[in-house]
């Protein structure tokens, strides 16, 4: 998610203060709540059907590429160890790469996606450990292309799709193009299926449910919780791919992936869980563990880690 729509959401992210003034006297007066906060529990290793997870990967919106490598957002990487690590909205053309990420021995294969109009914008990157046998960049539309939105590798046995989805915007005056990049992606995913399944990880930009974010009352007219963007993750699960957290944890609240920087909003832990990994549902059963590793700081959103049999 972007910067841009914080401030819009101050009100609706924050305290969700839309009452009276005499309500918000009241309130002023109440004791402030302590926080809920999520607890990432210990990493399972195992499938339901007993296969021990190998392959381990990590998803994070780094919120610009560049600042996250200065707070050094690749020491947790190295300690955190995944095989495949992807990475969006790098807000980085492939000349101004850090040398920090180029050089880094742990991921001799590395891959990335900028957009062609606007610099700083968008972008994403996939780093492996082992070459994928094919890597392609975007979904075959050039309208959606041009931003750098998506990387796709082949692996053996699955696909691997890393995505930054585009966001609404403020005043959602970018909902219609959304709408439109929903339908086109979710038959680029489709196609893909047909072919082997697919682990498709990234900001996908919505909070699928009520359960998903702190301020669901609030946010109903905000981008990332419209009906529409809601419908369009619906379908994305009907059209047979799996939510792995929810698949996993249907009922845990508080577990969030992105918090605005205003009003303190991630140490009162008012997020919104907008970060997935999505499987087909043919690989599900190779589930091992969808972790939200909510302490790694760098950004505005925590990294995400997917433990799977393949």
């Amino acid at each position: 998610m972007k910067r841009g729509k914080n401030a819009e959401e101050a009100g609706t992210e924050g305290d969700n203060d839309t009452g009276s003034a005499s309500t918000k006297k009241a309130k002023k007066t109440k004791e402030p709540e302590a926080p809920i906060l999520y607890e990432d529990p210990p990493d399972k290793m195992t499938s339901k059907d007993g296969r021990s997870s190998n392959m381990k990967i990590t998803s994070w919106n780094v919120d610009g590429l560049r600042a996250w490598v200065k707070k050094n957002g690749l020491d947790w990487v190295r300690e955190e160890a995944p095989d495949v690590l992807c990475l969006q909205e790098t807000k980085c053309g492939q000349k101004a790469l850090p040398a920090d990420i180029t050089s880094m021995p742990e991921y001799p294969h590395k891959y990335w996606a900028v957009s062609d109009e606007k610099e700083g914008y968008s972008g994403v990157g996939m780093l492996c450990k082992t070459e994928p046998i094919k890597v392609t960049y975007g979904i075959g539309k050039e309208e959606h292309d041009k931003e750098g939105r998506v990387i796709t590798a082949e692996f053996p046995t699955f696909y691997l799709v890393t995505v930054y989805v585009p966001n609404s915007g403020r005043g959602l005056v970018r909902l219609d193009y959304r709408k439109t990049w929903d339908e086109d992606f979710r038959s680029y995913l489709s196609e893909l299926d047909m072919q082997k399944p697919l682990v498709l990880c990234g900001d996908l930009n919505v909070a699928h449910q009520e359960i998903d974010l702190k301020n669901p009352k609030g946010n109903k007219k905000n981008a990332g919780f419209t009906p529409d963007e809601r419908e369009g993750f619906s379908q994305l699960l009907e059209a047979g791919f799996v939510d792995s957290f929810r698949e996993l944890y249907p009922e845990q609240t508080n577990a969030y992936t992105f918090w605005t920087y205003m009003m303190n909003a991630r140490s009162k832990n008012v997020g919104w869980r907008l970060d997935y990994f999505l499987l087909s549902s043919s690989l599900a059963p190779g589930l091992c563990d969808s972790k939200i590793r909510n302490k790694a700081m760098g950004s505005d959103h925590c990294p995400i880690t997917l433990h799977v049999a393949v």
